[in-house]
């Protein structure tokens, strides 16, 4: 495991900056528009920069019932297990706990659930497919602190 980087900085993006990185590390045998989201415009989307270069996003989406979901969360794979994916998910969590949450919710590849379950986030459906690529619904209350 790399160390991790000695300045990550988060900040806001418009969703067009989140692109590029989405498609690269997602999708990237899917043609560019695969990754836009029909409501990114009502979105909060964050990166996580270090050295001045964009290395994470993700896109955070808060619901008038209360819920939130993340989606699009995607890391340089030379930049994944250094912190930035911590970072931003920790991020997400204290800005849907602030905006009135009270549930955060993502559906995640299934190879990435131990991640996710160290945040509390636990299995909310059961496994589906996008492609060939399994996914669980993931889930976790937001209590304030």
């Amino acid at each position: 495991m790399s160390p991790p980087p000695a300045a990550i900085i988060i900040q806001p993006l418009e969703a067009a900056q989140t692109y590029a990185l989405r498609h690269a590390v997602l999708w990237p045998d899917k043609l560019p528009a695969y990754v836009h989201l029909p409501d990114d415009d009502a979105g909060q989307h964050f990166g996580a920069v270090v050295g001045g270069q964009l290395r994470a996003v993700i896109s955070l989406f808060i619901g008038p019932d209360g819920t939130a979901r993340f989606r699009k969360f995607a890391t340089e794979p030379l930049w994944q297990g250094r912190g930035l994916g911590t970072a931003l998910l920790r991020h997400v969590l204290a800005v849907a706990r602030a905006q009135g949450a009270h549930t955060l919710w993502c559906d995640a590849r299934h190879n990435t659930l131990p991640f996710y379950q160290r945040f509390g986030l636990l299995p909310a459906g059961e496994i589906f497919y996008k492609g060939d690529i399994p996914y669980q619904r993931l889930s976790c209350g937001l209590v304030a602190y």
